[in-house]
């Protein structure tokens, strides 16, 4: 561990006069301890402001691709700064660069922007009454997820460090992204969208990190997972084809609606009894169905929709070929057909071993060594997984929960009731100031 080494180190030299000391010091890359007080002293200061920047942006969301006030919200904001800016990219996202004038490594740090197409009901005095256009109609927007508090933490990291530039080296690329939860249909967008402008290669970022609020980790906490920490998302569609006739008479066709009921029973079987479970997990999930006119109708077809979760890319492979051949061997049995259509959507999110090794120490010193957890691989998706696949990325979760609260009672992502406790932000924060920090040093 990086502050194991750093006091056998420490230890090592005590006896050596000062100026090998400073040396030894400066050949070790950590910054200057002073500079994480001033860090965790600047976050603090600046609390009361992140919390207020939440506040503007919880209350007017944006849909993925429409976040038209949101970016150049931001844009704003970095341009006061003083930083390089470039806005749009990716359609409506940000990006901020700031030199330090002094050489060093490059990193990125990455912020979400995008709500979700969800009614607020938590009666916040500053909930969200916006509306937008999801699928060709009009519905309520909401920060159902937090992107709104990532914003207002990726601002304050901005502001703070562009006040402390001369303490610092090397170049911070601050990447305010749209569309994580995907652009609407037809559209290209996200990480996936950022990565192919080449955002991360003007300037050449070396590592990026990433952080995530969680509602049902308690405040204080922060959690992260090496190698394989969020799935993969894939997307399924099936058309069974029938052949359609009069409800009185189901002989005379073909039922593309029981056909169908069978495939989704049959497919739950890949999880149950062909994928080897204890070396990854895997789901699969039909979200929706449709079919049918009217009650006496059996009709020519039925579609379904859903997604695949998977955390090794050998199990994703085997379980495509498996949805393909059960869907269509299932179909055919009863005398309809299917087609199968998948769609790789997000990659595995995938922290790299050693930049994770490295930061567990870091986070362990801003939450306490308690508070800094490892934890196991979940089945959400996060396309910051684009980032980390092209260059090495660090992705963790900020606790949003308060103390008080049971986990088992608390709303989850992406529901009317999300509710993220604002302390938790500040956590949050320090941990992205000091990740960044140390990381700029550690060359």
């Amino acid at each position: 561990m990086a502050h194991k080494y750093f006091l056998n180190k420490v230890a090592a030299i005590r006896t050596l006069p000062i100026f090998l000391l400073i040396v030894c010091f400066s050949a070790i890359g950590q910054m200057n301890p002073k500079l994480a007080t001033k860090l965790d002293q600047e976050a603090t200061g600046l609390e009361k402001k992140v919390i207020e920047w939440r506040r503007h942006f919880h209350q007017n969301p944006e849909l993925s691709n429409r976040e038209y006030k949101t970016g150049a919200y931001i844009a704003e904001h970095l341009k006061a700064l003083g930083m390089e800016v470039k806005y749009p990219v990716a359609k409506t996202g940000a990006v901020g660069i700031l030199r330090t004038g002094k050489p060093g490594p490059v990193i990125g740090l990455r912020a979400d922007i995008d709500g979700l197409p969800v009614e607020e009901r938590n009666g916040l005095p500053f909930a969200s009454k916006a509306k937008g256009e999801y699928n060709g109609q009009e519905v309520p927007v909401m920060h159902a997820c937090g992107h709104d508090t990532h914003i207002a933490i990726l601002m304050g990291v901005a502001e703070i460090f562009s006040k402390m530039k001369n303490d610092l080296r090397g170049t911070i690329v601050f990447l305010f992204q749209p569309a994580e939860e995907g652009a609407p249909a037809g559209e290209e967008g996200g990480a996936e969208l950022m990565v192919k402008e080449g955002l991360l290669d003007d300037p050449k970022v070396e590592a990026v990190f990433g952080l995530h609020i969680n509602s049902l980790t308690p405040v204080g906490v922060l959690t992260y997972k090496p190698e394989g920490e969020l799935a993969s998302a894939d997307g399924l569609h099936i058309k069974i084809t029938g052949r359609q006739t009069h409800g009185s008479a189901p002989w005379a066709g073909v039922d593309p609606i029981v056909a169908s009921a069978h495939v989704i029973t049959a497919l739950q079987t890949i999880t149950s009894r062909s994928i080897e479970v204890t070396k990854a997990p895997a789901v699969v999930t039909i979200g929706k169905i449709t079919g049918g006119v009217r009650s006496n109708i059996i009709p020519e077809s039925v579609e379904m929709t859903g997604t695949i979760r998977n955390l090794d890319t050998g199990i994703q492979d085997q379980v495509h070929a498996l949805i393909k051949r059960i869907a269509q061997n299932t179909a055919e049995g009863l005398g309809a057909k299917a087609e199968v259509t998948i769609t790789r959507m997000y990659p595995i999110t995938y922290n790299d071993p050693k930049l994770t090794t490295w930061s567990g120490p870091i986070l362990e010193r801003v939450a306490g060594k308690d508070n800094a957890r490892i934890i196991k691989a979940q089945t959400g998706s996060e396309d910051f997984s684009f980032f980390a696949n092209k260059v090495p990325g660090f992705f963790f979760f900020v606790g949003g929960m308060p103390k008080d609260a049971d986990p088992k009672k608390t709303p989850s992502h992406h529901t009317p009731d999300f509710f993220i406790d604002e302390s938790g932000m500040l956590t949050g924060l320090r941990a992205m100031l000091n990740l960044s920090a140390e990381y700029l040093y550690r060359k």
